[in-house]
């Protein structure tokens, strides 16, 4: 790709690709890169914030595009809202097929608040159920008033099969940067922002940037909140090294001191000391902003006060949580997953940790320190053999996961299985006892009147008395009809043989439960 010029129009446009889940938006880019990385994705969908570089050619010559790939699924609102602010325009993908959906609101939604020009692309225009007029329709319906029906956003009709409609899109993504009039300085230091983070197993701490202004070189150091990069290994979009990057551009940095934080603002400083005191001052402001315990609660907590609010109220069944993910990012759609779930107010559960990389023998012990063992959930990570074998031993559940939805579903059952359970008695049968005919010691025959429910040979029964229990018993005989039976209806009278050591009465009743678990 060309070396930009040092002119203020040099700088190619960041384009955000956002839109409703499986509405093409990876097919898209697949299609302008002349590449597959749909077939690659677990479960069909994109579950990263990913970056690509495009040349596209037209009668005025090559234009370098920076796209960014962003979720569609529900679970991922913090990666779209962070490759909207990155971009300069906006691409809104719509199926010809299903018209707005809720995530196309969503994204629409990010748009405006960042005052992003945007397109819409009406996708999949060569499949059989394809209705472009309808899915303009339902546009205008929520207020999205497109050229010709009323307002002034462009949109245009694209087969990512075939490639119809596409030169057109990106025509007007060059249209809408260039009345944008972005601009950059070449010879400036970098400025951007962090859209992704993982841990390298072999290489370290690892950021994805897309630069806004400036350019990175070698020899210089690269700041991301508290964390400190030597630019030293450097790669492109396709991994390859490089030895500089450019405005408009999505750059790999290798070596930070600890996991830049996704979103965070970076810069470039040439001189390493006032790189790390940067950094410093940035991990200093995060120490005092966390919150400390006050004198007053310290008092109470020296006095026993605390301890005796603790003990007043209910006791809390809590779950331990660890979260651990691929990439940063991944681990906000989860934490944004488990704020929907619905969980039993008797029961808490409590995130402990939320990291990048694998599972190891560290993270387990973390979670099989308290009362309850917990849970580790992992998304597309590996899990140590050593943590796998201390789990087994400590009773850490561990499970994997590279479908954020499957990931949801198991925690939402895994949490319903281990809610404590309240014990409730139901009343399945009541009978009122009519006569007694033989009251040997341990042994009562009676008869009587099923009023409720009904009565089964070997269940037990309270006999109760003006509403007060005498005693209990168990039915180790049943007749009805002068027959043997093992169980009686409503309605029908009966005679019983009770084990038991109280002596009923005419008029008490035998009353018989079951245990429920709530």
């Amino acid at each position: 790709m060309p070396k930009p010029t040092a002119t203020a129009a040099s700088r190619p446009p960041i384009v955000a690709i956002v839109g409703h889940i499986d509405h093409g938006k990876s097919t898209l880019l697949d299609y302008i890169r002349k590449t597959n990385v749909v077939d690659s994705e677990a479960g069909g969908i994109t579950q990263h914030l990913s970056a690509y570089e495009a040349v596209h050619k037209n009668a005025s010559g090559e234009h370098r595009v920076t796209f960014l790939d962003t979720p569609g699924h529900a679970a991922f609102a913090g990666m779209r809202a962070r490759g909207l602010e990155a971009a300069d325009v906006a691409v809104l993908v719509v199926s010809s097929e299903e018209g707005v959906k809720p995530q196309t609101l969503e994204a629409l939604k990010l748009i405006t608040q960042v005052n992003l020009p945007y397109i819409v692309a009406f996708t999949k225009i060569d499949k059989p159920g394809s209705n472009i007029e309808k899915a303009k329709m339902s546009m205008l319906e929520h207020q999205i008033f497109l050229e010709g029906l009323g307002g002034d956003v462009p949109w245009v009709g694209i087969s990512s099969k075939s490639g119809e409609g596409i030169p057109e899109l990106l025509d007007l993504i060059l249209l809408a940067a260039e009345i944008k009039g972005l601009s950059s300085n070449p010879e400036a230091p970098a400025k951007g922002l962090v859209i992704e983070a993982h841990v390298d197993p072999k290489r370290g701490n690892t950021a994805t940037l897309i630069i806004r202004d400036g350019q990175v070189s070698g020899g210089n150091f690269v700041v991301a909140g508290a964390a400190v990069a030597p630019v030293r290994i450097m790669e492109n979009f396709m991994g390859k090294p490089i030895k500089e990057a450019y405005a408009g551009s999505p750059v790999r940095i290798i070596g930070f001191s600890e996991l830049p934080v996704v979103g965070v603002q970076f810069e470039l400083i040439k001189n390493k000391k006032e790189a790390e005191a940067a950094a410093s001052a940035v991990s200093s402001q995060r120490r005092s902003a966390m919150p400390t315990q006050t004198a007053a609660a310290r008092s109470e907590k020296d006095t026993g006060l605390e301890a005796t609010e603790k003990e007043e109220a209910p006791e809390i069944f809590i779950l331990p949580l660890l979260i651990k993910t691929d990439v940063a990012g991944v681990g906000e759609a989860v934490a944004h997953e488990l704020a929907k779930l619905s969980i039993d107010p008797s029961m808490e559960l409590r995130v402990v940790g939320r990291t990048v990389g694998a599972i190891t023998e560290g993270d387990v012990r973390l979670l099989s320190g308290g009362k309850v063992p917990g849970i580790i959930v992992g998304f597309n990570v590996k899990v140590e053999r050593e943590a796998r074998e201390l789990a087994e031993r400590q009773g850490v559940e561990i499970q994997l996961f590279d479908i954020i939805y499957k990931l949801t579903e198991w925690l939402a059952e895994a949490i319903e299985k281990r809610r404590p359970r309240q014990e409730t008695q139901v009343r399945i049968g009541l009978a009122r006892v009519l006569k007694l005919f033989n009251t040997a010691k341990g042994r009562i025959v009676l008869g009587g009147r099923v009023e409720e429910g009904s009565l089964k040979q070997n269940e037990e029964v309270r006999i109760m008395r003006r509403d007060i229990e005498i005693g209990r018993g168990t039915i180790v005989g049943l007749q009805s009809n002068k027959k043997e039976v093992r169980e009686v209806e409503a309605g029908s009278e009966f005679g019983a043989m009770l084990k038991t050591s109280c002596e009923p009465a005419p008029n008490d009743k035998l009353e018989v439960y079951k245990v429920e678990f709530t």
